[in-house]
Order: C-alpha cells, then structure tokens, then sequence
C-alpha cells in the first residue's frame, strides 16, 4: 500500500510541475493577458513551480536517509508553499469581481487566517507538537495536527463562500474558473482536518491550476475578439459617417434639375436617395449580419442614385436567385460604389455592373463584375482601405472572405464568400426566411 501510494504522490507531484511550468511559459508568450493577470499568474506558478521542487527535495532526503530536523524543516516550507494560493485566490476572485482590496472584511479575514497557519507552522518548527519525524523518515500527525490545519481550512471555507455569493459579478466562465481552484482544495483541507490526503492535494493543485489558468485564458480571448470586432463596427460606423459629399452634392443637384424637367422622375430619386440614407444610418446599429436581401435593397436604392446623375453612363444587371443567406451590413453596396467610382470611366463608354449570387458547396457566394478600368493592388488609397474594412469584418462576423481578381476581358471581379457554418441549424436558415417574408 505504501508503494502504491508513493506512486501516485510521484505522478501527482511531476504533472503539478509540468502544469506550473506550462503555466509560465504560456504566461510569457500569450498576447492576449491583461498586465494584472499576467503578473498575477506569473507569481502564482512559480509558487506552485517551488511547491513541486520543495517536494522533490523531500523525496530524495527521504532517500539518503537525512536527519529528521532536515526533513522536518522541508516539510513545513512545502506547507507554507502550498497555504500561499490560498489568499492569492482570495485577492484574485475580488479583482474579478471589482472590489476595492483597501479594508475588505473578507481578505483581512484571510489574511488573519493565513497569518495564524504561518505562526502555527513556524511555531511547530522550533516546539514540534503538530507531528514527528521518527528515525523510518516518515511524518506521524499528532493528535493535535486538526489545529495546525485548521486556519488554512477556514480560509479556504471563506474563499468558497466568497465566490458563490460573487457568482453574478463574473462571467461565466470567470466563475467557473474560480469554483474549480476554490473547491477541490477546501474538500481536500477538510478532509486533511481527519486523515492524511496528501496526494489529493497534489490532484487538487493540478485540476485548479490547469483548469482556471485555461478558462480564464479563455475568457481574456473572448474579450479580445470581442474587442476586435467592436472596432470592425466602428470602422463600418466611421465609413458612413464619412460618405462622399461630392455624391450627396451631386444627388442633390440632379434632383434640383428634375423637380424642373420630370417632377414624377425627381420624386423617385428622393425616396431612392433617403432609402439609401435610412439604411446606411440604421447600418451604424447593426452589430449583427443581416439578410442578405436587406443589404442588396440597400445597394439597389444606391445604384438608382447614381443612375439619375449618370442616365446612359451605368447599366446594373442582378442575377440573385439565391439571397437566403446574412451578411455583415455595408458589404456589398461599399463593394458596388467602389465599382462605379472607380471603374466609369466617361471617355469608354457606359459602365456595366453584374450582380450574382450563387450556392455553392461550402456556403453562399456573391460576384461583383465590372468592365471598367480594372483594381490596381497595393495602392494605399480610399478604395483598397475600405476593401480591407470589409474583409476584417467578414472575417470577424461570419468567418467569410473576400477575394479580388481581373476579369477575362478586362474589369474588376470581387467575389465575397460566406461559409455555411455561420448558421447554426437549419432553424435558422428557415427564421431567416421568415424574417425575409415579413
């Protein structure tokens, strides 16, 4: 039995280093930890990391048969390792939560406790009284150890305590995090309180360690493509705050000149123009894809724009048969408006436009084509920073991707692709068609 036990507490306290040294390195090299954290981390590994070594160098006194006092000592410096995460919890969970650590009832409560286990462990160094080393190496508890280890045990009820009643002020994940390095160590100093579990404790350090380093880390990615696709929407914001005065003019003025020439024609302009505003304006709120027959009726009401200030100068062809699909919004029609600013050109003729949409395989495809002047890569300019825009948020929102390529025959071709996963179940594609329908 003592064998077998010795296995275990090897096993145990190797995959405890191997966690702790994992911990660090990940803690150096992982970009996505905020500065607190990271320090946080960085101390509460090493700690383990000196916990595990400290328990090494117990084993191989064991081995050469040293003095007892020597591995006494060792002992109780592996206990005073193994107490430390206990309050660096308690300081973490209120970080989480948001508490001010300045005059906290329940960290000077921990840290009272946790200054009596060090006393008491200090004390059983120089008057013993808790447990002895006899001359086979091995630690024997007295019958007064459950008030060695009691103070320890209370500070772990607490941080238990502490974390259930917090439970609203995290997330999720955050307090999952928090219940598993909390609960395993307060059972296992429970039941340390009666009987020896010194293996358990081992088990406990790897499963709390290794868990709440992982769903924290989790949860700062989260946060940080959360982040980042807050300011794909702010980037989408700013390109229709900064719409082309130029255009606004020039719509303007061509309405100005029908209300004289076809007062019925110039009517039209206005409500294909104020479409056209309402749904860039409405894109700003839009944190979501939407369907895709939304954003196309948004392209359809800026292409009619721009045909009153062109009449013969743009022709438009859709071939959509397939819309049954979301997009981020200001997809397509920043896609169409780059092809007709920049592909007309008056001294080549008219400039004609196709839009297509198609099912594929993998997901929904849409193709913009032109026959203009044709896309120039590289050119830091207007058009290539907002094509760039579109596929950061394709990328973020919905996985998608877009691609840019020269016709046969000249023209700019952009195809923008969207992958099936993005719905969740065929539920969804079926509320969508609801959504459409209404």
């Amino acid at each position: 039995m003592d064998n077998l036990s010795s296995y275990f507490y090897t096993i145990a306290g190797t995959s405890a280093l191997l966690v702790g040294i994992l911990g660090l390195w990940l803690n150096m090299i992982m970009p996505d930890i905020d500065h607190w954290s990271r320090k946080f981390f960085r101390g509460y590994f090493f700690i383990i990391v000196l916990f595990c070594l400290s328990s090494l160098i117990e084993k191989i006194l064991y081995s050469v048969s040293t003095e007892a006092t020597a591995i006494y000592t060792v002992w109780l410096f592996e206990g005073l390792l193994f107490s430390l995460p206990c309050p660096m919890l308690t300081i973490y969970m209120l970080h989480c939560s948001g508490e001010s650590m300045q005059k906290n009832k329940l960290l000077r409560a921990v840290i009272g406790l946790w200054t009596v286990f060090l006393i008491l462990n200090v004390g059983s160094l120089l008057i013993g009284g808790f447990g002895y080393v006899y001359s086979d190496h091995q630690y024997y508890r007295s019958p007064t150890y459950p008030i060695f280890i009691m103070p320890l045990t209370l500070l772990m009820v607490l941080n238990l305590q502490g974390v259930i009643r917090r439970r609203r002020k995290f997330s999720r994940k955050v307090f999952l995090a928090l219940l598993i390095a909390v609960l395993p160590l307060t059972v296992a100093l429970v039941i340390q309180v009666f009987t020896d579990v010194f293996v358990f404790h081992y088990m406990c350090i790897v499963l709390s360690s290794g868990v709440m380093y992982g769903l924290v880390l989790s949860d700062q990615i989260e946060r940080n493509l959360h982040y980042q696709q807050e300011i794909a929407n702010q980037r989408a914001s700013i390109m229709v705050l900064q719409m082309r005065p130029h255009f606004i003019y020039n719509t303007m003025t061509s309405i100005y000149c029908l209300c004289g020439q076809d007062p019925k024609r110039a009517r039209q302009v206005i409500l294909d123009f104020t479409t056209y505003l309402r749904r860039n304006f409405t894109a700003i709120v839009s944190m979501e894809p939407i369907p895709f027959s939304a954003e196309l009726d948004h392209t359809r009401a800026y292409l009619a724009v721009e045909k009153a200030q062109y009449e013969e100068g743009l022709f438009v062809d859709y071939d959509t048969p397939h819309t049954f699909f979301r997009i981020p919004s200001l997809t397509l029609q920043p896609v169409v408006e780059n092809s007709v600013k920049h592909g007309r050109n008056p001294y080549a003729g008219p400039l004609h436009i196709l839009i297509k949409t198609r099912k594929t395989e993998s997901g929904s495809e849409i193709i913009v084509s032109d026959d203009g002047s044709g896309y120039v890569s590289g050119d830091d300019d207007e058009p290539h920073i907002a094509l760039k825009n579109i596929r950061e948020r394709l990328d973020f929102m919905c996985g998608g991707n877009l691609t840019i390529t020269t016709g046969e025959s000249g023209g700019t071709v952009v195809t923008i692709t969207i992958p099936d996963n993005f719905f969740d179940n065929k539920g969804a594609e079926q509320s969508l068609r609801l959504q459409v329908g209404n």
